[in-house]
């Protein structure tokens, strides 16, 4: 999987959408080295996403609520600890939270496992998270599956890096069929390429997918951040290039859409900073701590599917 971070929110943008100009999720998180993997409660008052070290070798996910003043400060999942935890997705009302992880199966071992897709609950929004919940075969396999995301009827889109894919990476779906998943199916070729193709945001009626292309033909350079629909015959159609809104020369990935609010966050690592005269360290610190500096950050922009 490529690892980088940031994420931004939209609206313009040709035969796919509409997008204003993208903008800074929010500033209180200038203070954290790798933010990336966002995702929101239908009410708006819970988000969760992950942090990470400078060399991304240390990865955790928090949660921060709405207050009357904005946002809190980030609080640390219960079930962190020393492996690696990233890319949050919220399910069935907001009291399911799938995520990655490295950690070993059993609770005794300390011996890190392949990345694997997890599961906590609970019973509402004021209870606390269950335990984390291994998501057995035919999801989990030998191989890394990253970033899960689930449609309405429960259907799980994740990226996996497998001898059965057409590329790095690749964008899979398992079928819920009321009781268990389904062996994984490799996405078509309109989707999936020789190259790298990852980070899939499926919509909650399985019409449209976003995800990311790594240095595609097509794209303004590193990652970009593609759009795809079904035809009426439910086969995925040509992904098209989201544009130079919301794409830019650095990596863009990890969407989430908000479809009731017509929002899309995602992760970018762009950067604007140019060299300028400091009057102080004080300022040159400033300077290099805010905005769209080239670490990992989260974005969102006002956008509609159409």
């Amino acid at each position: 999987m490529v690892k980088y971070f940031h994420i931004f929110y939209i609206l313009s943008l040709p035969l796919i959408c509409k997008a204003q100009q993208v903008q800074l999720f929010s500033e209180s998180l200038n203070q954290y080295q790798n933010v990336r993997d966002f995702c929101i409660t239908q009410s708006g008052d819970e988000a969760y996403f992950t942090v990470q070290s400078a060399n991304q070798d240390l990865s955790q996910i928090v949660c921060i609520k709405q207050h009357e003043k904005g946002w809190g400060e980030p609080i640390l999942m219960h079930f962190c600890n020393q492996f690696m935890f990233l890319e949050p997705f919220l399910f069935n009302n907001d009291l399911e939270l799938y995520f990655v992880s490295d950690r070993p199966i059993s609770d005794t071992s300390l011996t890190k496992k392949d990345f694997d897709i997890w599961y906590v609950t609970r019973k509402d929004k004021q209870s606390a998270w269950s335990s984390p919940i291994h998501l057995e075969a035919p999801v989990n396999t030998e191989f890394d599956e990253f970033y899960p995301s689930l449609s309405k009827n429960k259907n799980l889109y994740f990226t996996m890096d497998a001898p059965s894919g057409k590329g790095k990476d690749d964008i899979y779906f398992c079928k819920w069929n009321g009781s268990n998943y389904e062996k994984p199916i490799l996405l078509n070729n309109n989707i999936n390429s020789e190259g790298h193709e990852f980070n899939a945001f499926i919509s909650s009626d399985e019409s449209y997918l976003i995800y990311t292309k790594y240095n595609a033909i097509d794209g303004l350079g590193s990652g970009d951040l593609y759009l795809s629909k079904k035809d009426t015959q439910g086969n995925w159609q040509a992904a098209s290039n989201l544009g130079n809104v919301i794409n830019s020369k650095y990596m863009e990935y990890c969407p989430f859409y908000d479809s009731m609010k017509e929002i899309l966050y995602f992760t970018s690592k762009r950067n604007e900073l140019k060299p300028v005269k400091f009057d102080d360290f004080k300022s040159y610190q400033n300077y290099i701590s805010v905005d769209m500096n080239g670490m990992s950050k989260i974005y969102f922009i006002k956008m509609k599917i159409e």
